[in-house]
Formats: C-alpha cells, sequence, structure tokens
C-alpha cells in the first residue's frame, strides 16, 4: 500500500521538544537486496535512496583500484574482478567453516573463502586482505548510516534490523557484531514475517479477529508466519499482532533458481563453444548477472534470449531460454515451495480453514511457478497482493522500531512474536558417590513457539559453585552446533553461608533464563534465596495471615527481556574459553506470586562461556571498527585529492582561457598589465607540465599549494575588477549620508533656534550639532579629495580608495547622525496651556527617500529623497572575470 496512507496513521513529534528528537533506522538485509527507512520528525517516511536514486540496494561490497564500492556499482565488479566482489553474504552468517551452507556457496561465488580464529567463515581479497563475513556486513550497514545521515541531518545510532525467524543465535550474534562493528546500536532484531504483519497491520482496523499467512520469498529462503490480528478494548484501540506460527524452508529461495537457470546458460555455453566456462571466474560471474536477468525476463513471458558479449575466451554468447525449460530444472523444488505454509499452520495448531489470506511478500513470489505452487496449495481466492512485495518489510521494521523509541508516537499496537527452535537447559546432577560419574540433566525451558520476552526461573538445591549449559534441542541448521552457551555460577557457597547467619530455613539457588524480544537466550540473573524465619510473635502473625517473607521467584514472567545478546559489550567483557562445570543436583521448578525481600537474596557472580560459535569479543570488534575507521579515512582522504586535482585542473584550464582570449576589452585583459600576464602564463606552463609528469603521485597539499600560488598572481586582477563594480555603488552611499546629514543639520538648526525662543526642551544641543557638522565636513573633505584621486588610475592599476575604506568612513558618519535622530523629545518641566502652536523638530531616516509624520510632541519631518547627483565613479562595470 501507498506510504501515504501509512504517514496518516502517525504523529512523529509526540509533543516533545526538538532538542530530544531522535532517528530510528531500519534496514532489511537481504542475500539479494537492502532496503532501509528512516524514522525522523520532520522527515518524509519512505524507503531511503541511494546515490542513484534507487530504492533498493544490491548488498554487494567490492574494491576497485583500492576504493570500495557498494550497492549496484559494487555488484557490477563481479565480472571484472571476481575476487574483490562480495554478495550474497547473508548465506555465511555465523556459518561455521565446514558446514554444507559454505560449500553451497561455493557454487554461486567465485569469492575465496577463509576460517577464522572463530572457526567461521571469512573472505579473501586478491591483495591477500582477510575480511570476516561481520566486517563486510557492517561496512553495509555504515554504507546505509552515511545515506540515513545525509537524509536526517543529523548522526544516526538506533537501527532495527530485521532476520529470518529460523535464525539461531549464532546468526543473531553475527547480525548485532556487524551493527556495532559499523557504530550504530541494537534497537531490535525483529523476524522479517512480524515486520510484515506489523505493515499490514498500521493500516487496517480489525472489529473481528483475523488470522493471516505472511508467506515471504526472498532470494535467500522461503518463510510463512501464521499472525493474528485483534484489536483490544482499550481507549487506544490497541491493534494486537500475534505469531503463532512458523515455517521455513533454508535453501529454497530465489538464489537457488538464480543457479539453477545459470546452470542451464553453463551448458548451452559449453555445447555450442565445446569449452567449459566453469574454469573462467569472469565467465561465470557474467553468466550470473545475466541468470538474475533472463529469470525476470521469464517471469512475464515464455521465453527469453540470454545474451553476453565476450562471455569467456573472447567469445560471445546467445541462447535462447524458455520458461518450460527453467521449470523442469526446478521440479523437484515444486513441492518444497508451499511446504512452509503446513509446518506453519500445524506449529500453530491451525488448518487452512482458519485463514483468512495468505499475503504474499518477498521478491521471489513474482516467479510464475512459486505463485502457481502457492495457488495450488491454498486456492486462489486465498492469495492476497495486499502489501509491498519488496518493501513492506523495512517500513514495518521501521514502524516497530518507532513504536520501541520514546521518541515517537505511532498508532498503537502490541506485538507478540515466538521462537521457533527447541532450547533446553542442562547441568550435572548430584553424584551418588566422590567417584561415581556426573548424570547431566536436561530441561526444556523454552520450547518451539515460546514467546519472545519471556524469563523462567530455576531453583537449585546446592552448596558449590555450578554451571548451567543452554543448547538446541534440535539441529538448528546443518552443519551448526547445537551448544549455545555456558553460564558458570560462582560465589554460592559464601553465599548461602550468610544466609544461614541471618537465619534461612535451607537456602536455595535461583537462576532467571530470558528469551529476549530479539531472541537472545541467556542466563541474566542468579541469586542465593533463603526464607528467614521470623520467630516473634509479630512475625508469627504476619506469617499465619500470609504477610511473611517466605516467597520465592518467579517460575515463569512474560515481559520485555534485554535485546542484547548475552556476550562482550564495552562495558563488561566475559571469559570465552570453555569448562567442565562443578557437579549439581536437579533443579526444582517452582512457582510463586508473591516478590523476595531483598534481605533474603544475595546476587551470584554468572560468566558466560561460549562453548561453540563465539560472537566477537570486545577486543574483535574494536580492531574490525578501526579497521572499518581506517578505509574511510583512507578513502576518504583520496577523495579529498581528487577533488584537489579536479580542482586545480579545472582552474588551470579557465586560467588559460582568459590569457589566450582575444578580447582585449574583456575585464581581465582590461584589468591586468602586460607583465602580469606574463608571469601568470609561464608559471601556469610550468604548473601544466608538473601537473602531467607529477600529477598522479602528488598528494593533496601540493596541488593546494600549486593552486595557491597561482592565485596569488590573479588576485590583484580580480581585487581590481570588483574594486570597479563596488565603487559606484559605495560612492552613491557615501553621497546619501552627507546629503541626509547636510538636511538633518539645516532644519535641526533652525529648530533649535524657534524652540529656544519658545522656552521648548530641544531634543540636541548647539555643540552636538557642531560635533556632527565637523565630522560631516570631515567626510566630505575626504571624499572629495580621494575621488578625484581615483580618477586617474587606470583600469589595470591597483585603486586608491578601498571601497571597504569608503564603507567604513561612511559608517562613522551614519552612526554619529543616526544617534542624534533616535533622541527623544525631553518632557517640559513647566507645561504651557496657553500655547497653541507646536514645535517642530526634524528627524530624518537615512533613506534617500521618506516620509513625514506627525506626533503629538511635535512635528518630525524627514527630507524627501536626494536630488540626483553627479558621481563620478571611475570606471563603469564590466561582465565578470
Amino acid at each position: 500500500m501507498h506510504l501515504l496512507f501509512i504517514c496518516n496513521f502517525l504523529s512523529f513529534l509526540a509533543f516533545l521538544p526538538s532538542s530530544v528528537y531522535a532517528s530510528v533506522l531500519a534496514i532489511d538485509y537481504g542475500a539479494d537486496g537492502i532496503k532501509a527507512s528512516l524514522m525522523k520528525p520532520g522527515v518524509p517516511f519512505d524507503v531511503l535512496l541511494n546515490k542513484d536514486s534507487k530504492r533498493k540496494i544490491q548488498a554487494s561490497v567490492a574494491w576497485k583500484n583500492g576504493d570500495r564500492l557498494f550497492g549496484a556499482d559494487a555488484y557490477n565488479m563481479a565480472s571484472r574482478v571476481p575476487k574483490d566482489t562480495f554478495s550474497s553474504l547473508k548465506f555465511l552468517q555465523a556459518a561455521p567453516s565446514d558446514s554444507p551452507i559454505v560449500n553451497y556457496y561455493g557454487t554461486i561465488s567465485s569469492a575465496e573463502l577463509v576460517e577464522t580464529s572463530r572457526r567461521t567463515v571469512g573472505l579473501k581479497r586478491s591483495d591477500g586482505s582477510e575480511w570476516s563475513v561481520e566486517e563486510l556486513i557492517a561496512m553495509q550497514f555504515a554504507y546505509i548510516k552515511h545515506l540515513a545521515e545525509a537524509v536526517a541531518g543529523e548522526k544516526v545510532y538506533d537501527v532495527i534490523v530485521t532476520v529470518p525467524p529460523f535464525y539461531s543465535q549464532f546468526e543473531r550474534d553475527a547480525v548485532a557484531d556487524a551493527i556495532e562493528i559499523a557504530g550504530l546500536r541494537t534497537l531490535a532484531l525483529v523476524n522479517d514475517g512480524t515486520a510484515v504483519a506489523v505493515n499490514y497491520a498500521m493500516t487496517r482496523t480489525f472489529t473481528t479477529p483475523e488470522t493471516h499467512i505472511i508467506f515471504d520469498a526472498g532470494a535467500s529462503a522461503i518463510r510463512a508466519t501464521v499472525v493474528t490480528f485483534d484489536a483490544m478494548k482499550d481507549a487506544a484501540k490497541t491493534t494486537t499482532i500475534t505469531v503463532s506460527g512458523v515455517g521455513y524452508d533454508r535453501i529454497t529461495g530465489g538464489t537457488e533458481l538464480d543457479r539453477r537457470l545459470r546452470e542451464i546458460l553453463i551448458a548451452a555455453f559449453n555445447n555450442k563453444h565445446k569449452r567449459d566456462i566453469r574454469g573462467d571466474q569472469k565467465g561465470m560471474a557474467k553468466l550470473w548477472k545475466e541468470a538474475g536477468r533472463v529469470k525476470a525476463i521469464l517471469s512475464a513471458n515464455n521465453e527469453a534470449m540470454a545474451a553476453v558479449e565476450s562471455a569467456a575466451f573472447d567469445l560471445d554468447f546467445q541462447a535462447k531460454v524458455t520458461r518450460a525449460e527453467f521449470e523442469e530444472a526446478c521440479a523437484d523444488l515444486v513441492p518444497r515451495f508451499a511446504q512452509p505454509i503446513w509446518d506453519a499452520l500445524v506449529n500453530a495448531g491451525l488448518s487452512l480453514e482458519n485463514i483468512s489470506s495468505v499475503i504474499l511478500t518477498g521478491g521471489s513470489t513474482r516467479t510464475p511457478m512459486i505463485q502457481a505452487a502457492i495457488k495450488a496449495a491454498v486456492g486462489e481466492d486465498k492469495i492476497a497482493l495486499n502489501v509491498n512485495a519488496d518493501e513492506a518489510a523495512v517500513l514495518g521494521a521501521a514502524l516497530h522500531g518507532a513504536s520501541l523509541s520514546r521518541q515517537f508516537k505511532t498508532k498503537s499496537f502490541k506485538v507478540s512474536d515466538i521462537s521457533v527452535h527447541n532450547i533446553q537447559a542442562s547441568y550435572f546432577a548430584t553424584s551418588a558417590s566422590p567417584s561415581a560419574r556426573p548424570r547431566t540433566i536436561s530441561t526444556l525451558i523454552f520450547p518451539a513457539g515460546s514467546k519472545v520476552g519471556t524469563k523462567k526461573t530455576l531453583t537449585f538445591k546446592r552448596k558449590e559453585d555450578f554451571a548451567i549449559w543452554l543448547d538446541y534441542k534440535n539441529l538448528v541448521a546443518p552443519g551448526f552446533p547445537m551448544q549455545i552457551l555456558e553460564a558458570e555460577i560462582s560465589g554460592v557457597s559464601e553465599a548461602l553461608q550468610n544466609l544461614t547467619d541471618l537465619g534461612a530455613v535451607e537456602p536455595v539457588v535461583k537462576a532467571t533464563l530470558s528469551l529476549s524480544e530479539s531472541g537472545f537466550v541467556s542466563v541474566t540473573d542468579a541469586v542465593a534465596f533463603g526464607e528467614i524465619k521470623d520467630e516473634s510473635i509479630t512475625g508469627k502473625l504476619k506469617g499465619f495471615f500470609g504477610a511473611g517473607s517466605s516467597a520465592s521467584p518467579e517460575e515463569t514472567e512474560t515481559g520485555s527481556a534485554e535485546n542484547t545478546p548475552p556476550r562482550d559489550t564495552e562495558a563488561a567483557s566475559s571469559t570465552a574459553s570453555p569448562s567442565a562445570s562443578s557437579n549439581s543436583s536437579a533443579p526444582e521448578e517452582t512457582e510463586v506470586k508473591k516478590p523476595v525481600p531483598k534481605e533474603n537474596t544475595i546476587p551470584l557472580n554468572i560468566t558466560v562461556k561460549f562453548v561453540s560459535i563465539p560472537p566477537m569479543t570486545v577486543a574483535e570488534k574494536k580492531t574490525a571498527r578501526s579497521r572499518l575507521r581506517a578505509a574511510d579515512a583512507q578513502e576518504a582522504a583520496k577523495t579529498r585529492r581528487e577533488e584537489a586535482r579536479n580542482s586545480f585542473e579545472a582552474y588551470l584550464y579557465r586560467l588559460r582561457d582568459l590569457l589566450e582570449d582575444d578580447n582585449q576589452a574583456s575585464p581581465f585583459k582590461k584589468c591586468s598589465k602586460e607583465s602580469e600576464r606574463a608571469t601568470i602564463s609561464e608559471k601556469l606552463d610550468s604548473s601544466f607540465n608538473w601537473l602531467h609528469e607529477k600529477g598522479d603521485d602528488a598528494d593533496t597539499p601540493q596541488f593546494l599549494d600549486k593552486r595557491s600560488t597561482l592565485e596569488t598572481l590573479e588576485r590583484p586582477i580580480i581585487h581590481r575588477y570588483q574594486e570597479i563594480e563596488a565603487f559606484p555603488r559605495a560612492l552613491n552611499t557615501s553621497q546619501m549620508w552627507n546629503w541626509s546629514t547636510r538636511l538633518f543639520l539645516t532644519e535641526a538648526k533652525a529648530n533649535l533656534t524657534a524652540e529656544a525662543a519658545a522656552g521648548l526642551p530641544s531634543k540636541w544641543t548647539a555643540e552636538e550639532l557642531a560635533a556632527l557638522e565637523k565630522t560631516l565636513l570631515d567626510h566630505e573633505s575626504w571624499l572629495n579629495e580621494w575621488v578625484e584621486k581615483q580618477k586617474s588610475v587606470k583600469f589595470n592599476e591597483d585603486p586608491v580608495i578601498e571601497t571597504t575604506e569608503m564603507k567604513a568612513r561612511a559608517k562613522v558618519l551614519e552612526t554619529h547622525l543616526q544617534k542624534l535622530v533616535k533622541r527623544k523629545v525631553p518632557k517640559q518641566t513647566k507645561p504651557k496651556t496657553t500655547s497653541s502652536a507646536t514645535t517642530s523638530s526634524t528627524s530624518p531616516t537615512p533613506e534617500p527617500t521618506a516620509e513625514s509624520n506627525t506626533s503629538s510632541e511635535g512635528t518630525t519631518t524627514t527630507p524627501a529623497a536626494p536630488p540626483e547627483q553627479e558621481t563620478v565613479p571611475p570606471v563603469q562595470a564590466h561582465d565578470e572575470l
């Protein structure tokens, strides 16, 4: 739906002063493209445009001659520098270096992959430098940040990023790390299907509950999200958006279709030219780009002509591809297109009859075979095309981000999302004997379908330090680990002893586990708790009536949890090496309703360790950020150098044109001497020679110095012309103030005499008028003397009188005159009742034209416009140099 309809539901100002306004950036990061939107008061709510005014930005970064390129510029470099062009990085987020997805990535990209110290994937440039996936994605986020700041006119920090709902904690960590490296703050991570649901709800009202399926077919995957929309019966008429089921396929997306279409083109090239193009990286990159173009054509036509000039081995390539041929190559994928819908319905416990519509979004939903599969599965009457397939996710994310910020006021809505993976907590049970092998106990803490923002508290009966492991119960993706983190809880013995000394009975340890709104799971709190009995009569009465302090923390709490992941931050760090934990007894899950008094609890230390794929440490992120800043600084310096060179070269050609102009009446020729032109010409020739010989190796200061030398020679000529242009106006202004002052003095003296005769008070004294007259005579004398001298000055000679000095001296006279003009008539000490006459006083204005005004205190006369006076400008105005 058009953005104007969405804007009608927003009120961004929220009655806040401008000093506290903030911006929220939303990024929909895909394997193929990026969309971004900025929420800022006073800025239209829309999708951000790149430098080419495109709404979609290619998710690519490349290097060309040491310069980084982004978007389409980077994507187009793949056929020229395939080893320095990196696209579709979303597939590699947090991927273990030996996982199947890494091998799959090798079939769609020519980039050279390396293993990082964290056993994830990095990419290697042709110059040997290596970059982690987080760093490369951070570069793209920083590029989006720069675009947003250009629109906002201020720094942008808070960002909300869409992620697939099936993303594991490892992948969410990778996104959060990239955000931090880019100099942004994670406001939230939002599942892309949920973001589309927010966008859908913002323009609609729901009188009865409606359940829809958001079917999102993107480049990297297909996912289906079951969402129920309803309205609360509150004053704000809050719209509730509840996710109840998710289904997905991690591979069957637009990229896989492109890969299979490229296989068709590869076979056609090899059959025609009897040579294998797979060995030519540039040729493979060209066919990849052509496959994307042909796929778009086949979405609306039954056949398309593929054509690549000099595809490989200096051979041109042409081939006709039919839609039937393409669909045959993808026949095995057809059953997988609609499977996420059935999986989502099963997870939600619903059937197709409960669904109002299937809302299509994502660029791959335009592919006819995907549309046909969905229509066959749910029926054509269920298909809805009522959201923008490309932009609904980013606009919904922006609206959701605005609702999380206190700086905005949006339509009231409440989002309830879920996690799609089973998460369990594991720990060692207490051994029967010191020599017995400890037994591991696993408890399903957050089963698939758990609401995000949930907290659960486990109660442990133990006396020593222990550890809790958080793991996925099932495999989240092929090749990905199942272990998430290990949380060591220490300080147990001392805390329990302190509680015992206070009179606590059977103290225990309570550990709180959180599933944040952004999908991060962690151990957020651990305390030693004990019930302290009060044996006094008052205490017993309180206990009898239920007011005792024997309550323990709740086992389950639903609410807003921290959106930041459980890992190293700038403020605190945690140990990153895995280790075995001590034995522990089985926890007891209890549910209570009373809050815990502070004196009953003692906080314990929690040390988080990452036993499989660790997120980046603080030191690693600082290093990565420094690398990006160094690249930014290097590119900025190079940009300044190029600007200095281009400016210097343009200046040389302009100066040469002035020297070679045959028109002797041109301003430059009239205002310059032959000797000056000869000097400039000689210096100009040497500058051209220097530019051609050494310009490629020169730095920015050298270009600036060379230009400054020529400007020093040209400056006197420019100054003469500027003085010639400014002199008439400055002279007229000086003469105007002379005339206005003389007129004022004439009338003021007459009024002074009349007022003295009538015994009336006067504004001025004779001494003040005499002082003004002296200032006038001095100014007239100086002006006449130097104007006469200026008459004899030639065009190509320096002026003997500067207009700046003329303005300064005229200002002295103006100030003196205005001081007297603005003075008020003093009050009379003895009012006269027999006088019927009024006293005239003169109050001229500094303008050459004025009006007469009459007040109760007397008549104030302003001088009329001065007569035409003969100004004596030494020269006439000319065209610009």
